[in-house]
């Protein structure tokens, strides 16, 4: 399984082009020749990068939902839309769609964020925003989401 790791700030041009973080490419080894799979976040307003072979294991799974219920081909639908593929350049950048720099309101300050095996895209402001919070808060959501139970 991949796990990437790191948080990086990045600019993007007037194309909207940014270059990878060369610790990015380090850890994916041959994997970033493969391409990548780019698409709107589910739970918030960001981008998520997928290597293409992570890409490969999520959509295996979407493609096993029952087609015959509405609520599944719904969740395809949306789980989808603005999917594309990317690649390097030459010079190890990325391009980001117009489309999904608009549903990302991706401003020229970007962070890319390591999600375990894939990437967060988002305007550095929105980030800020997203990764700004109470440590209790934060703690009491550790243990509700990690902690197990103590027999008794």
């Amino acid at each position: 399984m991949l796990n990437l790791i790191g948080t990086y700030e990045c600019k993007v041009d007037a194309k909207g082009r940014f270059m990878f973080p060369v610790a990015f490419k380090g850890q994916l080894g041959d994997k970033s020749q493969l391409g990548f799979v780019i698409k709107r976040s589910i739970f918030r307003k960001c981008l998520e990068i997928y290597p293409f072979e992570v890409w490969k294991q999520e959509s295996d799974r979407v493609s096993k939902l029952n087609r015959f219920r509405k609520k599944n081909v719904d969740f395809i639908r949306k789980f989808m839309s603005g999917v594309k593929m990317i690649e390097l350049d030459s010079t190890g950048r990325l391009l980001i769609p117009k489309d999904l720099v608009r549903y990302g309101d991706i401003t020229k300050d970007i962070v890319l964020a390591s999600v375990v095996d894939k990437l967060e895209l988002w305007d550095k402001k929105a980030y800020e925003e997203a990764v700004d919070y109470d440590p209790d808060d934060f703690a009491d959501l550790a243990e509700e989401v990690m902690g197990e139970a103590e027999d008794e």
